[in-house]
Parts: structure tokens; C-alpha cells; sequence
């Protein structure tokens, strides 16, 4: 079969890999669309970084690059291995994309999510979403009823800001800032929306990514170039702050304008994954008593998250912003993303070609 791997920094192939075979207690999903992430864009500009390098396989999956990317997708099953209920052939389903130990603490303790041998499928082996077909562990496999897979696909990103804003403890009616109006940072602020956030804040320099703020659902938007953000944010709330503010965006001065933007016994979720370690005042911390949460992908949300969108509560419509065939990823899909962000969100990537 056809899929996308990735040989090393700049380099990826679509190459012939063999199908993958079903095990017990395996699924086979035949994908339809799988979704451009930002990690998939650092891997290619700066990676390796999550996938094995040579000389260090994956603890769980004993691999190393060349790996099949993408972890944001959904299809059909197409095959069923034995000692799975529960799902069956022909149904559409989102996928979980990990691989965890189930012996760790954080295991053991039901947060998977932060495992301490924690992979993912589309980076950490031969299975991958940028691919024909893929086989994952049937625990992972979350039907997705009527929704069609082009929007099963966005269940993913999705679930990781549904898990940030669950993480978060915002309270009904309360005021959420969200800095950054890349892709996580818009499907935060749609997830808030979603949660009964009394007032959603979006902080973006960036004038297209301004426009699809509001429509995510930012009550207000803020240009940090034109305005002072904590001081801004402090005359929208009557001169408390935010109740809580989420850092999408990874930069020094971000996340010092998130932490300057909270009340006094505020919260800041950090959900970007940073390529520097950051410098932070801790004493901007210790004398509001501002504590700061890591938010990492997400854990039991995705049942949650297809609810929200087959419900209508999210219009995940909103964030395709392209379509394109596997044999086009890199053109047609990374170098876009690259080199048009503020004009893009979510280019999604058909593995069966079916726009040629």
C-alpha cells in the first residue's frame, strides 16, 4: 500500500510499504482523511524530534525512522481481529493515535495520557494516518456514528483543546484568554464556547487568523501590537483579569503576557509544545499565586468531543481550510502550512486520491 514516512529532517516519501496485518484484539481502519498537525510540520522542518532517531527505537513499538506520519484521522474498518466487540466492519471511526505502557504510575492511574513511554501512532512506527490503511489496539478506535470522516478527522486536534479547557476547571460564565489563533489555539476557544465560557479573549497579531478567531467564537479579539494585552484584559473584566488563560503559542513574551493577563489566584494552561526551554518570573507567579498546568493531548475526551460535534455545539466545518491527495502532502499540504499560516488551519489529506 501508499504511505507517507518520514526518512529524516526535510525528507519525506510517499513510499510502497507492505499492508499491515490484523492481530488479536486489533482493528483495521481504512482512513479517508487524516489531518495536518504542527508537530507533523516540526518533525519535517526540525525532527527528528518525537520520532526515533536511529540507535534509539520506541520503547513500546521497537521502531525507528523511517516512520508512517499522521495521527489526526478517521475512515472505515476495514478488518477486525479477533477478541474485539464492540466495533465492526463498515463502521466510521475516529481514531486515539497512541501507544502507552499500561504499567506506569500514570497509567495506573487513568491519566495514559502522560505515560512515561507515551508514543504516538504516526510517529513512533509503521502505523500511521498518512497511509491507506492502518491498524491500532481496538481500545482506541471511537465510532463516530453519523458524522462523516472528513470531520471524524478534526475529532483529534479538537479533544486536545477539550482536554486543555477541561483541565483548566473554568467555571461557567467565567472569562477565558486564549493567546495564539493558530489551529489549537482556534479549536480551544470554539471548546470554550462550548463549555459556557461567559467570555472568550483571543489574543493574534495576525489579521486572517483575527477574522477566524471570531468565527471560532472569540467574543473579543486583541492585536498585541497595537495594544497593552494584561492592561486590555484587565478593562474587559472590571479590573480582575481573566479567570484563566491558555498559552498556544510557545514564545517567552506570549506566556508572560498570559500570566500578567489572569486574577490574582488565576490559572494559565500551557498547551504549546515549546522548542526552547522559556524564561518565566517566578515572581509574577509567587505574588498572585498564579498557578501554571500543563495540558498534554488528551485522555477520555474523545467520546466527549464527537458528542459536541454531532450534537452542532462545534462547527468543526469552519477549520478545513484544504484538501488534498497523499501524493501532494509535502507541496500541497507542509510547505503550504509553512509558508501560508495565517491563511490556513486544517489541510486534510486523502490517502485513496479521491480528488485526482
Amino acid at each position: 500500500m501508499k504511505a507517507a514516512r518520514f526518512h529524516g529532517r526535510g525528507d519525506i516519501r510517499i513510499d510502497e510499504v507492505p499492508d499491515p496485518q490484523v492481530g488479536p484484539g486489533q482493528v483495521e481502519v481504512a482512513v479517508d482523511w487524516c489531518g495536518i498537525c504542527g508537530t507533523d510540520l516540526h518533525e519535517y522542518l526540525e525532527g527528528p524530534i518525537f520520532i526515533p532517531a536511529p540507535g534509539a527505537p520506541h520503547p513500546i513499538t521497537g521502531e525507528t525512522l523511517p516512520v508512517v506520519m499522521g495521527h489526526e484521522f478517521a475512515g472505515v474498518v476495514s478488518a477486525v481481529g479477533s477478541g474485539v466487540t464492540g466495533v465492526s466492519e463498515g463502521q466510521r471511526v475516529a481514531v486515539e493515535p497512541y501507544y502507552v505502557c499500561g504499567k506506569c504510575a500514570a497509567c495506573q492511574a487513568g491519566r495514559y495520557n502522560i505515560c512515561r513511554s507515551l508514543g504516538f501512532v504516526g510517529l513512533a512506527g509503521q502505523q500511521g494516518g498518512f497511509a491507506e490503511r492502518c491498524v491500532v489496539d481496538a481500545q482506541w478506535v471511537h465510532p463516530l456514528g453519523d458524522l462523516p470522516t472528513d470531520i471524524g478527522a478534526l475529532v483529534e486536534p479538537l479533544a486536545v483543546g477539550y482536554h486543555a479547557v477541561r483541565l483548566s476547571g473554568l467555571r461557567e460564565g467565567g472569562t477565558a484568554a486564549v493567546f495564539g489563533a493558530g489551529p489549537i489555539g482556534l479549536v480551544t476557544a470554539a471548546c470554550l464556547r462550548a463549555a459556557g465560557a461567559g467570555k472568550v479573549i483571543v489574543v493574534e497579531p495576525a489579521a486572517a487568523r483575527k477574522i477566524k478567531a471570531e468565527v471560532a467564537g472569540a467574543d473579543v479579539v486583541l492585536d498585541p501590537t497595537q495594544t497593552d494585552i494584561p492592561d486590555a484584559i484587565r478593562d474587559l473584566t472590571r479590573g480582575a483579569g481573566a479567570d484563566v488563560s491558555f498559552e498556544c503559542a510557545g514564545i517567552d513574551a506570549v506566556l508572560a503576557s498570559a500570566i500578567g493577563s489572569v486574577r490574582p489566584g488565576g490559572t494559565v494552561v500551557n498547551v504549546a509544545i515549546w522548542g526552547h526551554v522559556p524564561q518565566v518570573s517566578m515572581n509574577d507567579l509567587v505574588l498572585s499565586e498564579i498557578s501554571v498546568i500543563g495540558s498534554l493531548a488528551y485522555c477520555g475526551d474523545h467520546a466527549d468531543t464527537i458528542a459536541l460535534l454531532a450534537d452542532g455545539t462545534v462547527d468543526a466545518e469552519q477549520f478545513i481550510t484544504g484538501r488534498i491527495d497523499l501524493d501532494d502532502l509535502v507541496p500541497g499540504g507542509f510547505r503550504e502550512l509553512i509558508d501560508n499560516k495565517e491563511e490556513n488551519v486544517k489541510i486534510l489529506v486523502s490517502p485513496k486520491d479521491v480528488l485526482s
